[in-house]
């Protein structure tokens, strides 16, 4: 009997090559689109939007192309839950959230996996650009690097647990995105030209105005302050990450960047770009993908955001239980909320959120 592959479709040429792909290799096939927008955006998504309801209908499009069955699955209520609350709650605390990672886990390889098996799937497939092998010896599944290093997103996928893996499949990652564009093209998709989603799905224009609608009476303006002296107002720290120079409204005589957020003090501490650099930091709910949690100290590559690029590293755990980072050399802007994600050559060892 063949296996069942549901595959999650934003209407992009990723995920509709991924079904291709999959149905090619004999698996039987079918598509579902995740319904994420609130009720208030829907008549005002972009009409290029990851999850917009042109997207659904691109879905649809390659489904019918493809002969396979096409599904709605309708995850608002979870998405605003999981998602769009957290994304909220993370700024207004004065920490930066990655959206994506959250979704990845709690949505695509959460609630939906749950709902594909409660429809019978053995899997669920998506467009991503990461790899995944079994090795026998340790009998763990492990998560890796995609071929094209330039998309790889493996470093988004670090929570999830061996189980998920077990049950998802990644058909892109031995392939170029110029590959997965001409095969679209070949094989007669429409969405082959179609380009790369980029922004935070659900924010149309600047998340700052998301925010100010959300927050409304809880947004409190506060001091800027740089060495120990008051020197201006901000906003509100939700308008605020660390590292971040331009729009901060100073006419300072010199660049200035937020080195530190207190939201305690609804304060705003800014320095000079090398006040930046820092070697040592600590992560929270840290999670070993491809490994047992090590007992021991262990040297990695670390990277702390998507684009930064993988830097030598010592981990080791503290008595609180988060894990300390020592970075051999300094990096700049190490950002609470955002991920850190240890690898071993192509392999993601594991992750968490820096603290």
């Amino acid at each position: 009997m063949k296996k069942r592959v549901l595959v999650a479709m934003s209407g992009g040429v990723d995920s509709s090559v991924a079904a291709y792909l999959l149905k090619e290799k004999g698996y039987e096939v079918a598509g579902a689109t995740m319904k994420i927008w609130p009720k208030e955006l829907c008549g005002k998504q972009p009409p290029k939007a990851c999850c917009s309801l042109r997207s659904i209908e691109d879905a649809r499009s390659v489904c019918r192309r493809l002969s396979i069955p096409f599904y709605v699955l309708n995850l608002t209520r979870e998405f605003g839950k999981e998602v769009i609350s957290y994304f909220v709650k993370q700024y207004s605390s004065g920490v930066t959230p990655n959206p994506c990672i959250i979704c990845n886990e709690k949505i695509k390889f959460g609630v939906f996996l749950k709902r594909a098996r409660a429809l019978g799937f053995d899997y669920i497939a998506t467009g991503h650009y990461a790899r995944r092998t079994f090795d026998k010896r340790p009998n763990r599944f492990r998560m890796k690097e995609a071929l094209d290093k330039t998309k790889d997103q493996s470093y988004v996928l670090f929570p999830l647990t061996q189980e998920q893996l077990s049950r998802s499949i990644f058909p892109l990652g031995d392939y170029r995105k110029s590959q997965v564009r001409t095969l679209a093209k070949r094989i007669g998709l429409r969405v082959h030209n179609k380009p790369d989603s980029q922004e935070i799905c659900f924010v149309l224009g600047d998340y700052k105005d998301f925010l100010k609608e959300r927050l409304r009476d809880n947004i409190k303006p506060g001091d800027f302050i740089y060495r120990d002296a008051v020197i201006g107002t901000h906003k509100g720290i939700c308008f605020y990450t660390i590292g971040q120079r331009k729009g901060l409204g100073l006419g300072h005589h010199k660049s200035l960047y937020v080195i530190k957020i207190d939201k305690d003090a609804n304060t705003i501490f800014l320095g000079d770009r090398e006040d930046l650099n820092r070697k040592t930091f600590y992560a929270g709910c840290v999670n070993w993908v491809s490994i047992k949690e090590p007992k021991n100290k262990m040297q990695v590559l670390a990277k702390i955001r998507y684009n930064h690029k993988k830097s030598e590293a010592v981990v080791s755990k503290a008595k609180d239980g988060n894990w300390r980072v020592d970075f051999l050399k300094e990096q700049c802007a190490i950002t609470p909320g955002q991920a850190v994600v240890f690898y071993k050559r192509d392999i993601v060892l594991g992750g968490g959120w820096i603290k």
